[in-house]
């Protein structure tokens, strides 16, 4: 398994939550030793964006995804719009995220997590950042959201996607990368997997989310995010291309997306 000239950019993890707080430097271990060499580290409010900035100011390997989580979205004003503003200054913030809608926890009305949707993409917009996107059980009105508004330049990115192939199309038509998490191993996942299969290279991502949707071998367990590698080696069984391939192009897509330089 482990190779050290290959490169992986895990482009979401969450080693700043509870789960990691003993064993960071054991988890960025064993992600060296199976390729994965950056990690964005998001921090969805308070507690876990404090935390991303901790790890990103102690290891060079870490980079930062900070934003207000849609089951946050009630506890969103303009003291919490000025605190993103601050923390989004830092040098190793990448994009502003996880934002968007779900509609499966439905911790706030629908129009309350929309409104703090809008006005997030429109920070992210006026900072010059990509978005990061969370959408559960709200593919269409993320999307719908996302039309209205509009991508920056910088564009955004559908984190651990799980939809149709022809709504991965729509959403890239408006300025949208497709991140592909553990989800995509799934036996089950038969509709991502044709996504993974049949997107442009240029498009494609991948993530763990860790510690959760851990893939396939170790589905059920807690997710790592060394296991960056079980994904690229799912979508280059799906495409046909080597390992080594997918995970330089979408180390390539990440550092591109980013504005990642090395």
């Amino acid at each position: 398994m482990k190779n050290q000239t290959m490169e992986i950019f895990d482009t979401h993890t969450h080693l700043n939550v509870e789960n990691f707080n003993e064993t960071v430097e054991e988890e960025l271990a064993l992600a060296k030793e199976m390729g994965v060499t950056l990690h964005n580290v998001v921090g969805f409010d308070r507690p876990t964006i404090e935390r991303a900035i901790e790890l990103a100011d102690a290891h060079p390997e870490i980079y930062l995804t900070l934003g207000w989580h849609p089951t946050e979205a009630g506890s969103y004003n303009d003291e919490v719009e000025s605190y993103l503003r601050q923390v989004l200054k830092h040098p190793k913030v990448i994009a502003l995220g996880e934002i968007g809608l779900d509609y499966y926890w439905m911790e706030d009305p629908k129009e309350v997590q929309n409104k703090v949707f809008k006005r997030q993409i429109a920070l992210a917009k006026e900072l010059d950042l990509p978005f990061v996107v969370h959408t559960r059980d709200a593919l269409k009105d993320t999307y719908e959201v996302i039309k209205e508004v509009g991508v920056g330049p910088r564009g955004g990115i559908m984190h651990s996607y799980s939809g149709s192939l022809e709504m991965a199309e729509r959403f890239m038509e408006l300025g949208m990368m497709i991140s592909f998490s553990g989800v995509v191993t799934f036996k089950k996942s038969i509709e991502l997997q044709e996504c993974a299969q049949h997107l442009p290279s240029e498009k494609i991502l991948v993530e763990t989310d860790a510690p959760y949707l851990a893939p396939v071998p170790k589905r059920g367990r807690e997710n790592k995010t060394a296991y960056t590698r079980y994904v690229v080696e799912k979508i280059a069984e799906l495409r046909g291309m080597s390992v080594e391939e997918v995970a330089e192009v979408t180390y390539d897509n990440a550092m591109r997306v980013f504005g990642v330089k090395k």
